[in-house]
């Protein structure tokens, strides 16, 4: 006869850290439980309350707390804002809290936090328990957040990808010690799994259904990888071949973010807009080879594109941003901060043929003035955010444009810009809820 076990409450912090890290994750379907976990396991405790917390024995029998006269359903609900460390300790009250506190409901997310942990026994731990109803498979678990653990190796991945079938959402950004396999091992055996991050993992340069990832570009017997969300930030060694595996194999991609790939060029992206045609939202900041050329390719996504990041692209210019202007009309979201050779013609093309825009960074472009600023007001009434930060040729004169025609505007970043108080107070009664960044210490 198996006999149930929980992890033991007393390793769910080190002894030496000052208490666990709060916090809750979540689910699109039901509440979930986040924090640390741990690594042995015990017996269920007795019946009866004997927890050395909840001192009920010495009081009266009218005087208990009245927590217990709650139904289950309650008791559960309550159990549901509980991080998964706390969710433990209060398996080990009583018998009737330990099955409240494994109920699946409460264990479709784990959230793991803190550099110390051993997150491989951890997760081989809870997925042994949460699996003793259905053997060898956890199918309530949905997400799984183990973000800055840098003790996750492959094993741990694996453990995730075995007993998770059900698995939609991963996160281990800052976990630099996985590796290809296990990111191989995971979108394999996880056909659910919609998004993933793994964001300051230096060592993953490809996402596929095969192993010989740089040889086989085509998906494994017709399989694809139903990832729509991917977050590769600082995955310094990801280049074009790699960005032309992850395109072949994960089609149905719709945001993409891949900041500071700095090998990344103009040849990765077009890969990309052959394969994936479904991108919404695209970060390329940072990629400092990527040119004009690269967002003639982006700007084949159409009216697709709402999500565009192209700061500290050096090499991206007016030609570029026309490109962009033209045939993503539908975009929401530019951000051309430190491009340079961006000028007042490139912001005018911008304006005429994306009046839906609602935020814009051109920061630190120079050759930006009061002119593009005042098309961009008469054409971009829904302008909600701009920042203009370290953009020398801008005045108070544009800004007053600016707030005289975009009411709704709610963020204004002027630092570093020679404007006068005067103009920083008309665009404060123009636009009551702007808030202003600003360097101009007369102003406030």
């Amino acid at each position: 006869m198996r006999t149930l076990s929980t992890p033991s409450p007393a390793l769910i912090c080190p002894p030496n850290l000052p208490g666990f890290q709060n916090g809750r994750g979540s689910s699109t379907s039901s509440s979930s439980i986040t924090g640390e976990t741990v690594a042995m396991v015990h017996d269920p405790p007795p019946t009866r309350l004997t927890h050395p917390l909840i001192r009920l024995a010495s009081r009266p029998q009218k005087e208990q707390a009245s927590i217990e006269r709650l139904p289950d359903h309650s008791m559960v609900h309550i159990f549901s804002f509980l991080p998964t460390n706390q969710l433990c300790r209060c398996a080990r009250v009583c018998r009737r809290w330990y099955n409240l506190a494994w109920d699946p409901r409460l264990w479709r997310t784990i959230r793991l936090t803190g550099e110390t942990i051993n997150v491989d026994r951890a997760l081989k731990v809870l997925t042994r328990r949460l699996c003793q109803d259905t053997p060898n498979v956890c199918l309530m678990l949905e997400t799984v957040t183990v973000s800055g653990c840098r003790r996750l190796t492959d094993r741990g991945l694996y453990t995730i990808a075995q007993c998770c079938p059900e698995l939609r959402r991963l996160e281990v950004s800052g976990c630099y010690n996985i590796s290809n396999e296990a990111v191989f091992d995971v979108v394999s055996l996880c056909p659910n799994l919609e998004h993933l991050d793994v964001s300051g993992c230096s060592k993953v340069t490809c996402i596929s259904l095969t192993r010989e990832a740089s040889i086989k570009l085509s998906p494994l017997h017709g399989k694809q990888i139903s990832i729509r969300y991917l977050d590769m930030t600082d995955c310094f060694v990801l280049e074009d071949e790699g960005l032309h595996t992850i395109a072949a194999h994960c089609t149905q991609l719709t945001h993409l973010y891949l900041r500071r790939c700095v090998r990344l060029t103009d040849e990765g992206l077009r890969y990309l807009m052959i394969y994936c045609p479904s991108i919404k939202e695209l970060s390329v900041s940072d990629c400092r080879f990527v040119s004009d050329f690269g967002l003639r390719e982006i700007a084949k996504l159409e009216s697709r594109l709402r999500y565009l990041s192209i700061a500290h692209c050096g090499r991206v210019t007016d030609v570029g941003i026309r490109y962009v202007a033209k045939y993503c009309s539908k975009l929401r979201y530019l951000n051309a901060r430190g491009c340079e050779g961006i000028t007042d013609h490139g912001v005018e093309y911008l304006a005429k043929n994306c009046a839906k825009l609602k935020s814009l960074d051109i920061g630190k472009c120079p050759l930006v003035s009061d002119t593009g600023l005042e098309c961009l007001a008469l054409n971009c009434f829904n302008l909600k955010r701009l920042s203009l930060k370290s953009c020398e040729s801008i005045t108070g004169q544009g800004l007053q444009i600016v707030a005289a025609n975009c009411f709704d505007l709610q963020l204004l970043n002027v630092q570093d810009c020679e404007v006068s108080v005067e103009a920083l107070r008309f665009v404060k009664r123009h636009c009551k809820r702007c808030v202003i960044e600003h360097t101009n210490p007369a102003f406030f």
